[in-house]
């Protein structure tokens, strides 16, 4: 009696069912991990303005400086505090 098998056909044709299935899918996987990347953009830039906030409610409506200090850059512009 002879051992029951999968005929190279049937492999290949599920193999491209596979591919066709995944051809399908991936734009939209591409779509839903973009979106999630923008989620979490958008969640960061809620939380940093409500540190701003917090920062500049607890410092006498001060906000926090980006300028940390002296630098050759600055001294080129001609900028002198």
């Amino acid at each position: 009696m002879r051992k029951k098998a999968f005929t190279l056909i049937e492999l290949l044709v599920v193999i491209a069912i596979i591919a066709l299935l995944l051809s399908i899918l991936l734009p939209a996987l591409k779509k839903v991990k973009m979106q999630a990347k923008t989620s979490v953009c958008i969640s960061n830039c809620k939380t940093m303005a409500a540190a701003w906030g917090t920062y500049a409610m607890e410092n006498d409506e001060a906000i926090v400086s980006s300028f940390t200090g002296y630098s050759t850059y600055f001294n080129e512009l001609g900028y002198d505090p």
